[in-house]
């Protein structure tokens, strides 16, 4: 794993990960310090002792918060805006929290086997049912545009973790053969997110509709 100056928090990551790019941005939005330590996926470095030792599951992103270790990238978002955020990246009010954990769960169920699926097929080449997935992508979009055309974020007018944990695989989901332009809610939402202070993009890649 590489290496970085030392801090209080320790960012486990994978530069095209969807997942780690929640952290990434969330972490960004924050302004949290922290330093970011690269898990080479390829080779197989996730599934080492050493990693394992903090994500038995052998996935990033992890988050070490001198010495509070948080798997799961929707966790890991919980516990940032709980620790650093206040209300404002995830309500108190039952409303408000139960508007953000539906969106955490889409995050979890359909954004997982649609877009972010079918990004792994052109990107990594996953032994995935493509048309598939980019089928139920475009089921989500078509419920996600028609929701964010009444409102500017996902759980309601201002952003939370919600939009933090779609933003990345609607961001890319050309890369995976699924066109966004179809849904103008979806990508005036997008906008919306990619303007806010701090943002951080992830890296694109030059693959499925994005190909050179």
């Amino acid at each position: 794993m590489r290496t970085a100056p030392p801090s209080t928090l320790t960012f486990y990551s994978f530069p095209l990960s969807g997942h780690a790019h929640r952290v990434a941005l969330m972490l960004s939005l924050l302004d949290v310090p922290h330093r970011t330590v690269d898990v080479n996926l390829r080779s197989g470095e996730q599934k080492h002792p050493a990693f394992l030792a903090l994500n038995a599951f052998g996935q990033v992103p992890v988050i070490d918060d001198g010495g509070t270790v948080v798997a799961d990238s929707t966790a890991i978002l919980v516990y940032l805006a709980r620790r650093y955020g206040g209300q404002a990246w995830l309500p108190d009010d039952p409303a408000g929290a139960a508007a953000v954990q539906r969106w955490l769960s889409v995050a979890s169920g359909p954004l997982a086997g649609g877009p972010a699926a079918a990004r792994l097929v052109t990107l990594f080449g996953a032994p995935l049912d493509a048309e598939s997935a980019v089928a139920r992508a475009h089921a989500l979009l078509a419920v996600m545009d028609g929701e964010l055309a009444g409102r500017d974020f996902l759980a309601g007018a201002a952003p939370t973790i919600a939009d933090v944990a779609c933003y990345a695989y609607v961001a890319h989901a050309p890369e995976g053969n699924v066109s966004l332009d179809g849904y103008p809610a979806v990508r005036a939402w997008l906008a919306r997110i990619e303007s806010l202070p701090r943002f951080v993009p992830m890296a694109a890649s030059s693959v499925g509709l994005r190909a050179a």
